[in-house]
């Protein structure tokens, strides 16, 4: 697996006209290695592909990366890169630009002097962005996961628990059904707070009558699932009902429809329609979707502003939501795997309006 994503990325330097790429990125390094080590770099070039790390991790690297040729760094770095890219006479390099800082491109650039420092932009991430069917296996298991997880949470969600312990709750639960961790800062925003679309957990204690939100994801064996899921505690209103089924008539108008060979602006038209017309446009006021694999944000985006074409393989959620200040808000979210018909559901939580207690 290694070996074939390590082959595509030359061949996409090779259309940039380089010959090697040093890539620090932790996210990228694993994707191309397997390795998942907090330090190191790996550096492909047109015949070799090194991983270079320290003596914390000389035993666990060539373990997790059996395609590479593994190295034990200087203490400073950059006197192997340069040795190696000498030995491999590469007098262009090419770094990723959106994970150095011009500091490092400073420094960088003055130790491996004469080589040229090229920078790339979002050369492994373009190979990310289409997973393949190991992958998704991975990001299925990721789904479950939060779903088992969403419904334990049915069962411990009551007036008096704070959103805090009601978070700590379901990560607990995540973390001993095998997650390494959080996807990301889980949310959890009753009452009023659930108007707002990023509403970390607070000391906020639950009430009565009011929504409960839960946007949550498990991080597991390297990728992410991120679901959300809106509840009412105690009695719905008949607005609780109104802007429920308004967001649920969206993502199930937008799963309906989703399909390869749409844009992210057609496939964010998908929900964002349906809520104008009834009149709560203003309140939707972020993208339908993103992408989702082993960070919680990835490309392809489903947005007003994203003309990316869809295409199989590609993993997003979908994600409508209304929020109205001074009284709470509603998303419901799931993940999907783009195919070569349309889609296929990752997440599997009931979605029809539930009242707890």
């Amino acid at each position: 697996m290694s070996e074939l994503r390590v082959n595509r990325l030359r061949a996409m330097l090779e259309g940039m006209g380089l010959s090697a790429l040093l890539v620090g990125s932790a996210v990228n390094r694993r994707y191309l290695s397997g390795f998942t080590g907090t330090s190191g770099a790996a550096l492909i070039t047109e015949s070799s592909a090194f991983l270079l790390t320290d003596f914390r991790y000389r035993i666990q690297a060539p373990d997790q990366a059996p395609d590479f040729t593994v190295l034990e760094h200087a203490p400073d770095m950059l006197e192997t890169v340069k040795t190696l890219l000498e030995s491999e006479r590469v007098r262009r390099l090419g770094f990723e630009e959106r994970h150095v800082t011009f500091a490092d491109y400073q420094s960088w650039s003055a130790a491996l002097s004469p080589i040229e420092l090229v920078p790339v932009s979002s050369a492994v991430e373009d190979l990310r962005i289409v997973k393949d069917e190991r992958e998704i296996a991975v990001m299925q298991e990721a789904a479950k996961l939060a779903d088992d997880t969403f419904a334990h949470m049915l069962g411990f969600i009551a007036p008096g628990k704070t959103e805090l312990e009601i978070a700590l709750e379901l990560e607990t639960f995540m973390r001993r059904g095998g997650a390494t961790s959080a996807s990301f800062d889980t949310i959890v925003a009753s009452g009023e707070r659930s108007a707002l679309p990023h509403g970390v957990a607070s000391g906020r204690k639950v009430g009565t009558d009011e929504f409960v939100k839960l946007d949550f994801g498990a991080y597991y064996k390297g990728y992410c699932s991120d679901i959300t899921r809106t509840v009412v505690v105690g009695k719905p209103s008949d607005k609780h009902r109104e802007i429920y089924h308004i967001v649920l008539e969206a993502q199930l108008h937008a799963l309906q429809h989703l399909r390869p060979g749409m844009t992210g602006r057609e496939a964010d038209a998908l929900t964002r329609d349906v809520i104008a017309r009834y009149g709560y446009g203003e309140f939707f006021g972020h993208g339908t979707g993103h992408g989702l694999g082993m960070e919680i944000h990835e490309a392809p985006r489903l947005s007003l502003r994203s003309d990316t074409v869809l295409t199989p393989g590609m993993t997003v959620t979908v994600e409508p939501g209304i929020y109205l200040p001074g009284f709470g808000g509603v998303r419901i979210e799931d993940d999907v795997v783009i195919t070569d018909t349309g889609i296929r559901i990752l997440t599997s939580s009931p979605k029809e309006l539930t009242v707890l207690g």
